[in-house]
């Protein structure tokens, strides 16, 4: 048997790719993992592809560990960007049609 690739699939479709390979599923982080459905995860080990043998114990993360992963911080950096788009391509307001005329 091959792990199958688990990262990015939710709880549900997790537990159903790894009942399809016949693995075994642990999650750490979800003491409630047979409830859990719409989390995604995020990490697995063994790694995707490796051999194992039937029934084995694949462990899945459903949070990221700190400095791991995750959206970053999402604050303005300065200086901002310029504008641009079709506002610096108009001299001014109105049909932006009209120059084709």
């Amino acid at each position: 048997m091959h792990v199958p690739k688990l990262v990015g699939l939710m709880a549900v479709d997790a537990r159903r790719q790894a009942e399809r390979h016949g693995v075994l599923l642990a999650a750490p982080d979800r003491p409630d993992f047979h409830l859990t459905v719409v989390d995604y995860v995020v990490r697995q080990y063994p790694p995707p592809g490796v051999e194992v043998p039937r029934d084995a114990v694949v462990t899945v993360w459903f949070d990221f560990r700190d400095g791991e992963g995750g959206g970053g911080v999402r604050e303005p950096r300065l200086p901002r960007p310029g504008g641009g788009g079709l506002e610096r391509e108009l001299d001014e307001p109105g049909d932006p049609y009209m120059a084709l005329r």
